[in-house]
C-alpha cells in the first residue's frame, strides 16, 4: 500500500497535471440559497411500461418521497425539499459549504443518490411489478439571492402542481369514466379555466376536486421537525429529549403560516 500511495503522489505532481487547467470553475455564489431540482427523464414511457395509475399513482409518489428522504437524511445542509409528479427540489441553506458549493458536484451527487434510492426501494412500493426499465433523472442547480425569491420559487412549483393536477384529474376522468379518447378529452379541456374544470368534474361526474388527497393537490414537503424521544441514562432514569427527524407533509407553502411555524428554515428576517 505504501508503494501505491507514493506512486499516486508522484502522479499528482507530474507534467500531466496541467490538464486540470481545462476544468471549469463552477463554485456558486456565497450567501445565496442553492436549489437542486431533479426531473424524471422519459417518465411518460416509464409510467406506461409499469402501468402507473392515472392521473396519480400513490405508490409512485410515496416512492419519490422515500428517495427524497434518503437524500435529505444524508445531507444536513438541505433544509427543505419539495416534490410533485416526477420532480423534486432540494433547498440548501445560504451558508451551505458542501463540496465547496460546486454546482457539478452537488447536482451529480444528489441525482445519483436519489436514483439509487428510487431503484433500491422500488420493490417496497411496487411488490408485484418488476422494474423493467432503469429510471433516470436530470439535475440542475440554481442560486437565489434572497429569502423572498427562494420562497417564490417554491410557490411556483406548488402552483404548477395544482394546475397540472387539476388538468390531469379532468383529463383522465373524461377518458376513464366519460369514455372519451385522449384526443377528444384534450379538445374538451382546451381553453377551460379553473372554475370550468371544477364544474365539469362535479356537474358531470359528481367529483369534488377539493376532496382530492392533499398529496395530489399540494405535492410533498420534506422538512426537519423536532420530535420527542425517550432516553434512559446509565442510572436507569428516563427523560424526554427532542431529536430532529425528517418528516413529510402535504401542506400549503405559498402562504405565510408554514414559514411562521418553522422560523428555523429561513433563520433570519426576510429581505
Amino acid at each position: 500500500m505504501i508503494g501505491l500511495v507514493t506512486k499516486k503522489h508522484a502522479m499528482a505532481k507530474s507534467r500531466y497535471e496541467y490538464v486540470r487547467n481545462f476544468e471549469c470553475e463552477d463554485r456558486l455564489l456565497p450567501s445565496t440559497w442553492l436549489v437542486v431540482r431533479l426531473d424524471g427523464q422519459g417518465f411518460t414511457r416509464f409510467t406506461e411500461q409499469h402501468h402507473f395509475t392515472k392521473p396519480n399513482d400513490i405508490r409512485a409518489l410515496h416512492l419519490m418521497n422515500r428517495a427524497a428522504k434518503v437524500v435529505m437524511e444524508s445531507m444536513v445542509e438541505i433544509v427543505l425539499a419539495y416534490g410533485q409528479s416526477d420532480e423534486y427540489s432540494f433547498v440548501f441553506l445560504k451558508t451551505a459549504r458542501a463540496y465547496d458549493r460546486r454546482a457539478s458536484k452537488l447536482a451529480t451527487l444528489l441525482v445519483s443518490k436519489f436514483t439509487a434510492a428510487y431503484v433500491f426501494y422500488w420493490s417496497e412500493f411496487f411488490p408485484d411489478t418488476p422494474l423493467k426499465r432503469l429510471p433516470s433523472f436530470d439535475a440542475r442547480v440554481v442560486v437565489y439571492p434572497s429569502d423572498r425569491i427562494m420562497r417564490d420559487y417554491l410557490c411556483w412549483r406548488q402552483a404548477d402542481c395544482h394546475i397540472n393536477n387539476m388538468y390531469n384529474t379532468c383529463f383522465w376522468t373524461l377518458v376513464n369514466t366519460g369514455g372519451l379518447t385522449p384526443k377528444d378529452a384534450e379538445k374538451r379541456l382546451n381553453g377551460t379555466l379553473s372554475k370550468d374544470k371544477h364544474e365539469l368534474l362535479f356537474g358531470e361526474f359528481g367529483v369534488n376536486y377539493n376532496s382530492e388527497q392533499e398529496i395530489f393537490k399540494k405535492g410533498s414537503v420534506v422538512v426537519r421537525e423536532k420530535a420527542p424521544i425517550d432516553v434512559i441514562d446509565k442510572g436507569g432514569h428516563s427523560s424526554t429529549r427532542f431529536k430532529s427527524i425528517v418528516q413529510i407533509c402535504h401542506c400549503d407553502i405559498i402562504g405565510d403560516a408554514f414559514w411562521r411555524e418553522r422560523p428555523e428554515i429561513l433563520g433570519q428576517s426576510e429581505h
